[in-house]
């Protein structure tokens, strides 16, 4: 091994029934193969305070907070997602994969939530700071797709709290997602997440192989 090189961090994100959980195990699986160490995560989570205030959120209990509350509560998770998980990760040299991650909060609380951005950015640039992601994966596909892979998924039980939202709430999101990937092309690229599973996956890896060069980088380590 030459040196001591810093990871990388991958986020994936999108609306509800993307499939964003299933192909963060798949991008790990396919990074493994290249021979790079993985951590795969998720928001809100990833640590045990963060999952403490995950389960919170995805309740509803915070709800009567509005959408300042939710972004003040998903902002102390990412605070401790970071410090205990990511960002030890990637000075061990570990790739991070992360199903979701601050785009999310922008686009909830945001731009559904119509929480101002300036306010969303603030937040941001405290918590995130120049921690964000190296490339950020944006699964898109119609709200209506999504709802119903979401409730095929969770059967007989209930909606969390984002998905009960009406249909009107899931159109906003994604035209937020879509906006965010047009405003940063260098971060962001979108992903037909209407096809199917392996089709995604493959698309997934011809994004990350050109933009990372994982194999480059496991190479890198030897």
């Amino acid at each position: 091994m030459t040196g001591l090189q810093r990871g990388r961090f991958i986020t994936l994100e999108g609306g509800e029934g993307a499939g964003k959980s299933v192909q963060a195990r798949r991008l790990e699986a396919r990074l493994r193969t290249v021979g790079l160490d993985v951590v795969r995560t998720r928001e809100p989570g990833g640590s045990p305070h963060a999952e403490e205030l995950r389960e919170v959120i995805l309740s509803g209990f915070a709800r009567p907070f509005g959408a300042e509350g939710e972004a003040l509560l998903f902002a102390a998770a990412r605070i401790d997602h970071l410090d205990v998980t990511i960002l030890p990760a990637l000075e061990r040299g570990q790739w991070v994969v992360c199903d979701r991650f601050a785009d999310s909060t922008r686009a909830y609380q945001g731009a559904a939530g119509n929480l101002p951005v300036e306010a969303i950015l603030s937040l941001e640039r405290i918590v995130v700071g120049t921690n964000g992601p190296d490339l950020t994966l944006v699964l898109d596909l119609p709200p209506e797709a999504g709802l119903e892979r979401a409730g095929l998924r969770r059967g007989q039980g209930g909606a969390d709290r984002f998905e009960a939202e009406e249909i009107g709430f899931h159109s906003i999101l994604r035209r937020a997602f879509l906006d965010i990937a047009a405003q940063e092309p260098q971060r962001c690229a979108v992903i037909d997440a209407l096809k199917p599973e392996d089709e995604v996956e493959a698309d997934i890896w011809a994004t990350v192989e050109a933009r990372l060069d994982p194999a480059g980088a496991a190479r890198a380590r030897e």
